[in-house]
């Protein structure tokens, strides 16, 4: 009898960690970091990946140019080269952009974790859904930030101001993809924050920091000559399409359980009518 039970449980041990991932299962830091790091590991090297297509990249940032001239909001090269004349600003620009995108999003997963675990999964699912959404967008629309358009007077301001930090400029660009610009995920990752915190925070003046992060994200992206306008239309649509794939998937995963426990109540109740029957039966 011991060995047969040694045998069933010896299959399902590889798929133990798994399951504890499951829906409903208890929280545990360590699972949840060898989630997040492997997953966060993995976006960055798809996204270095993604094929360096220069010639495509810039036709495509001339195009995308060109929608915003038809809409009026082609505002990168006068917001960049205004607050490049203000030293202090652009460089404090810089550091927000290269450090701020990674430091708030952290903070929020984890205070999340800490203060909020009913809302962490979820949350935590829709952001890394929204990555992988923006991994496609790359893919499929590789785009040169302005500060890489030749010819067209943008200043790159981690270069020009010696800053450090950014992958996007000067020595740590070798080891970026920087035609990875449609979506930006630094919009992206800031209006998920923000919305999260707006959303779950109780301090109203935590709240009116939470909405400041975007505003704050969407000038650093124009100021640094990292991003287009409607590149920040595209992070703020990937993330809509993230939590809409989340919330379809959570969708069927509740009607599959409603289905699977009416069939086990009408298996009881069927079960619950042969039983007269049988006692009849023996009698």
């Amino acid at each position: 009898m011991a060995a047969r039970q040694g045998s069933r449980r010896g299959p399902s041990r590889p798929l133990s960690w798994l399951r504890r991932l499951r829906p409903g299962s208890p929280l545990r830091w360590w699972r949840e970091l060898a989630l997040v790091l492997p997953a966060y590991w993995t976006y960055t090297l798809v996204r270095n990946l993604v094929p360096d297509q220069e010639d495509a990249a810039v036709e495509n940032a001339d195009q995308l140019y060109g929608w915003e001239q038809a809409l009026g909001i082609d505002l990168e090269l006068g917001v960049n080269r205004m607050f490049d004349r203000i030293e202090w600003l652009i460089v404090g620009m810089n550091y927000y952009y290269a450090v701020a995108h990674f430091a708030v999003t952290a903070a929020v997963l984890v205070w999340l974790f800490r203060r909020r675990p009913q809302h962490y999964r979820a949350a935590r699912t829709v952001f890394l859904t929204t990555n992988v959404v923006a991994l496609a967008g790359f893919y499929l629309y590789p785009l040169a930030p302005p500060r890489l358009l030749p010819g067209r007077g943008y200043i790159d301001t981690v270069i020009t101001h010696g800053t450090w930090g950014s992958w996007a400029s000067g020595d740590m660009a070798n080891y970026s993809n920087q035609y990875a610009a449609m979506p930006s995920m630094h919009v992206g990752w800031s209006v998920f924050c923000a919305a999260v915190v707006v959303l779950l925070a109780r301090r109203r003046w935590v709240r009116v920091a939470a909405l400041a992060h975007p505003g704050a994200t969407l000038v650093a992206i124009v100021a640094t000559g990292n991003h287009f306008v409607l590149d920040a239309v595209g992070g703020v649509l990937a993330l809509g399409a993230g939590l809409a794939i989340w919330w379809a998937v959570a969708t069927g995963r509740r009607r599959h359980r409603a289905r699977s426990r009416a069939r086990e109540q009408l298996a009881e109740l069927a079960t619950t009518d042969r039983e007269p029957d049988r006692v009849e039966a023996t009698v």
